[in-house]
């Protein structure tokens, strides 16, 4: 009788804990909650053309028409976007303040390994920018002992002091570096001669220069590795479904053309991307 009580307190207490374990990995499933609430937000930097801009009072770009292609795959499910400064985001990623990133993100593999990074969505690759007409800086050694700007807190700003490093290790005079909170501030100093080049990645650097040929020209080739863009969700299992249909349509996106389409239009030409990033060192 004994034996049979404690068999029945066990199925119990196992079915318990299982229906408990089931509702709580419904009610934690990020995507579900997104469906349950029809409600997806995600946080961007609109300070970044041709990525994420703000133009008429809304924001677009490259990166807000691929996510316009992605709600097709969420049907009744709105879109709450968050103009938010670059240092801020991925931080508010990993506290929770918002579902996901849809901004440009620099892959690297420290944040390929704190954060879930998608399929890639364009190049970015660094490159430098430099006033018209100066012809004291023709190829990206060429910054060495001049002053040169990036943005806080970013993947560009990293590959500058990288590259200033290598500079300054192999002879070559200091680089002055100067931080902005956002590179419209640093392409203001640039044009105002207050910094001589700014690094940021090659698409953003070529709209820079279409922008205002009368102001600024390209500095090639690109230096440092090949690079791309992605955008991020958190890397937990909550986020896990969420995440994978977001890399699913940006692989669609890809492999149908569409991605090469709006490169068209955002970039004047397609990129060349993989379909997945490679894996973290």
């Amino acid at each position: 009788m004994k034996r049979t009580s404690t068999s029945t307190a066990l199925l119990i207490g196992t079915a318990f804990v299982a229906a408990l374990s089931t509702s709580t990995a419904r009610s934690a499933d990020l995507l579900e909650k997104i469906k349950s609430d029809k409600l997806l937000t995600v946080a961007t930097e609109a300070r970044f053309a041709p990525f994420e801009f703000v133009e008429d009072g809304k924001i677009v770009g490259y990166s807000a028409d691929i996510m316009a292609e992605v709600m097709k795959a969420l049907p009744n499910v709105g879109l709450k976007r968050l103009d938010l400064p670059w240092q801020g985001i991925l931080p508010g990623l990993a506290a929770g303040r918002f579902d996901y990133v849809v901004t440009s993100v620099t892959v690297t593999p420290e944040r390929m390994k704190a954060y879930h990074l998608s399929t890639p969505i364009a190049d970015a690759t660094m490159a430098i920018l430099k006033r018209k007409g100066d012809t004291a800086i023709t190829k990206p050694e060429e910054i060495s002992g001049k002053a040169v700007g990036s943005q806080a807190g970013s993947a560009q700003l990293a590959a500058l002091e990288t590259f200033a490093g290598k500079l300054k290790d192999g002879g070559k005079a200091a680089v002055t570096v100067s931080t902005y909170t956002d590179f419209s501030e640093a392409y203001a100093d640039l044009s105002a001669g207050r910094i001589e080049a700014v690094v940021n990645s090659l698409p953003n650097i070529l709209e820079a220069a279409r922008q205002r040929p009368d102001a600024f020209e390209v500095v090639l080739p690109t230096f440092g590795p090949k690079t791309y863009f992605a955008w991020a969700g958190r890397n937990d299992a909550d986020s896990a479904s969420l995440n994978a249909l977001i890399d699913a349509e940006l692989v669609k996106l890809n492999t149908s053309g569409k991605l090469a389409e709006l490169q068209k239009k955002w970039f004047g030409a397609p990129m060349e991307l993989p379909e997945a990033l490679p894996a973290a060192e």
